[in-house]
C-alpha cells in the first residue's frame, strides 16, 4: 500500500483542513505502517503557481504549512516534502500531457468553477493542473489517494491517464490508484453559513478557526458561530434541516473522536448556550498543543526546511525509477 496526498500552499490552514485531511493523514501513518507500506505527503507549491501568489508569500507559507503538519503529528513514518524539490513531478506531468485529452480537461468541474466566465484570461496552468495532480500520484505508483468529494473527478482523470498510457505504449507501468475516502473525515462548514464549506478564501475570518488562532480567539469564534434558537434534539438525523447546528455537532464529534449521535444524546434538550462553551473547551484542548508546537517549529525555519529537503531526497529516490520507465516507454531514453 502506498498512499500519496498533497495540500496546496496558499493561506493559513484551518480547522476544516485539520479535521478533514491532516488528522486523517496522522492516523493513516499507523494504518500504513502496520501494513508495511509508505505514506507520502507533499506541499503542492507547484500547484500554487496557477493562481496569483507572491514569491515571498509562497516561500513563507510552504515552511509554515510544513510546520503545521509536523506539529499535528506527521513524523518519520511518512515522507514529507514540497513538490518543487522533486523535479520528477513536473517532468512526468509533461510526458502525461501527451496522453491526456482536451475533452477530459474541459469536463473538469473545478476548472469551470475556478475559471468562471473568464476562461480566456485564466492561466494554462489552471486548465492543466489536473494532469500535474495525476503525475503527483502516478510518479510514485500510488495505490491509494485520500480524496474529498471535490477531488474524486480528478482521481478518475488520473486513472484514465494511467490506463491510456499503459495501453498506448504497451506497458504495465502505472497501477490505477484507488480513492481512499475516510468515513471518519467530516465535511466542516463555515461558522457563518452551515451550507458553505469552511474556507481560507472566505473574506470573513469569523467563518473559520485558523490553526494559529489563540485560545481566546477560538472561544470567541465559537461563541459567535451562527446557530438557531432551538435546543439540540436526541437524534443527529433531526439536524438535517438545521445546517449550522449540525456543523457544530459534527465539529465536536470529530474533535472528540466520537459518533455524532453520541454527542446529541449527551446534549439533548440543551441550548447552544450550554453546548458552545463545551465545544470551545474541547477545541482549545485539542488545538492548543498543536499551536504551541507549531510556534516552536517556526522559531527555527531552517530546521523545517531541512526536514523538507530530507523528505524530498527520499521521495526522489522513489520517483526516479518510474520517471525513467516512462521516458523509456515514450522513447526519451535510448
Amino acid at each position: 500500500m502506498r498512499v500519496v496526498s498533497g495540500i496546496q500552499t496558499t493561506g493559513n490552514l484551518h480547522l476544516g483542513n485539520y479535521l478533514g485531511a491532516i488528522k486523517q493523514w496522522v492516523a493513516m501513518q499507523d494504518r500504513v505502517e502496520q501494513g508495511g507500506g509508505d505514506c507520502l505527503f507533499f506541499l503542492a507549491d507547484l500547484h500554487a503557481l496557477t493562481g496569483n501568489v507572491s514569491p515571498a508569500d509562497l516561500a513563507a507559507s510552504t515552511i509554515e504549512m510544513a510546520a503545521v503538519l509536523l506539529a499535528a503529528g506527521i513524523d518519520d513514518r511518512s515522507i514529507l516534502f514540497n513538490q518543487a524539490r522533486v523535479p520528477a513531478h513536473a517532468e512526468l506531468c509533461w510526458i502525461l500531457q501527451g496522453t491526456a485529452r482536451m475533452g477530459w480537461l474541459n469536463r473538469m468541474t473545478q476548472w469551470k468553477d475556478k475559471a468562471g466566465k473568464n476562461r480566456e484570461g485564466a492561466s494554462v496552468g489552471l486548465f492543466t493542473y489536473p494532469v500535474l495532480q495525476a503525475a503527483d500520484v502516478l510518479v510514485y505508483q500510488a495505490t491509494h489517494v485520500p480524496v474529498g468529494d471535490d477531488q474524486k473527478q480528478h482521481l478518475e482523470l488520473a486513472r484514465d491517464i494511467a490506463a491510456k498510457f499503459n495501453t498506448d505504449f504497451e506497458v504495465e507501468l502505472f497501477p490505477l490508484p484507488e480513492a481512499l475516502v475516510s468515513k471518519a473525515a467530516p465535511r466542516i462548514m463555515s461558522l457563518r453559513d452551515g451550507q458553505a464549506k469552511m474556507s481560507k478564501s472566505d473574506p470573513s475570518d469569523m467563518s473559520r478557526i485558523n490553526l494559529a488562532d489563540d485560545d481566546d480567539t477560538i472561544a470567541q469564534k465559537l461563541r459567535k458561530a451562527k446557530t438557531d434558537p432551538e435546543p439540540l434534539p436526541d437524534s443527529f438525523d433531526a439536524l438535517e434541516e438545521r445546517p449550522e447546528a449540525k456543523n457544530l455537532v459534527t465539529i465536536y464529534a470529530a474533535l472528540a473522536d466520537r459518533d455524532p449521535q453520541s454527542v446529541v444524546s449527551e446534549f439533548a434538550g440543551k441550548g447552544f448556550g450550554a453546548f458552545k462553551p463545551a465545544l470551545a473547551d474541547l477545541a482549545i484542548a485539542v488545538l492548543s498543543p498543536i499551536r504551541t508546537r507549531f510556534q516552536d517549529l517556526l522559531g527555527d525555519r531552517a530546521q523545517v526546511a531541512a526536514e523538507l529537503v530530507r523528505g524530498a531526497d527520499r521521495a526522489q529516490a522513489l520517483a526516479a525509477p518510474t520517471l525513467r520507465a516512462a521516458q523509456q516507454a515514450v522513447g526519451l531514453q535510448v
